[in-house]
């Protein structure tokens, strides 16, 4: 039997922009990769594959062509590396808690028959259970960031317009559940598809929201209104009529929640156009990450002695 390998890129190894980039890319052959029995990782802050060795060496150039990459090798190697990633060890934001997640959605794209499923399950659990007995849980908050930044752009008491989200997917509805636009006389959710929304927030009977097209946004200017783009799901097209309607909108500021900002900065002219690479995001995360460092030990040790009683 061939021995497991992982092949990865990840944010320390390369600026995370790049690295969000070509996930993009390689995210579009996430489930041809999986029929061919690799496990793919592709998240905003890494690309990763895993399995057999025989079968990884067909694809090493096609994922990683222009970049230079690290490997494990050997079951209990892929196991460890695995835990540390669900456990938020590796994260650009130390103990965030969506990669889990992220990694047992991906791992339902694998055939569970194979040797590389049995073990990815088994990491994901002894992650996050890692992660629960340290409490290494991010501080790090994107309704906090969101409200920081509200607060710091008005500051005299102003009545505020409205206060725009771009994309309802899961970010965008925790943000809306989490009462950040209190402040404002109403919350707008722009989606190109009104009705198909409209279902799917059928259950919040306790939140009153207002759904509008982007071509519907900034009749008329609201220079007292905040946009928050919380979705990645933007083509060229949906890009362009963006950008026209927050040029016509003239927001305070736009807050981009992408890992990969969805407009240029040049396209957006004067607006304050703010990402997770400017100095308002960065500094939380740094707080964030002073904080739990020195828990970095406790988790390893921790899997690395739960993996020895696994007998993988």
């Amino acid at each position: 039997m061939s021995e497991l390998v992982g092949l990865y890129i990840d944010h320390q190894m390369t600026a995370p922009l790049p690295v969000a980039q070509h996930s993009a890319k390689i995210k579009l052959l996430a489930t041809d990769l999986a029929r061919s029995g690799v496990f793919p990782i592709t998240t905003c802050a890494r690309v990763e594959v895993y399995g057999a060795e025989s079968t990884l060496d067909n694809f090493d150039s096609r994922i990683f062509s222009g970049f230079s990459h690290e490997r494990v090798k050997g079951a209990t190697a892929v196991a460890q590396r695995l835990a540390e990633i669900a456990s938020g060890a590796h994260s650009q934001i130390l103990g965030e808690s969506y990669i889990s997640d992220q990694l047992a959605k991906a791992i339902e794209l694998v055939n569970p028959n194979l040797p590389i499923f049995q073990i990815a399950r088994l990491a994901i659990e002894i992650g996050r259970a890692a992660r629960k007995r340290h409490r290494f849980i991010a501080s790090f908050n994107y309704d906090q960031i969101v409200r920081d930044i509200i607060t710091d752009r008005f500051l005299n008491g102003e009545r505020l317009d409205r206060l725009y989200i771009v994309g309802a997917g899961m970010l965008g509805r925790g943000l809306i559940r989490s009462g950040v636009g209190e402040r404002f006389r109403s919350t707008v959710v722009v989606t190109r598809n009104p009705k198909n929304l409209r279902k799917r927030l059928r259950a919040w009977t306790d939140i009153e929201v207002a759904l509008m097209r982007p071509a519907e946004i900034g009749y008329p200017r609201e220079p007292l209104s905040i946009v928050v783009i919380a979705t990645t799901d933007v083509n060229d097209e949906y890009e362009a009529t963006l950008q026209k309607a927050l040029l016509r909108l003239q927001p305070r500021t736009i807050v981009d929640l992408s890992s990969i900002p969805v407009l240029p900065e040049e396209a957006v002219g004067k607006l304050n156009y703010v990402t997770m690479y400017d100095d308002e995001f960065l500094r939380f995360i740094e707080l964030n990450n002073s904080q739990l460092a020195p828990k970095l030990p406790l988790v390893f040790s921790d899997i690395e002695a739960t993996l020895r009683t696994a007998q993988i």
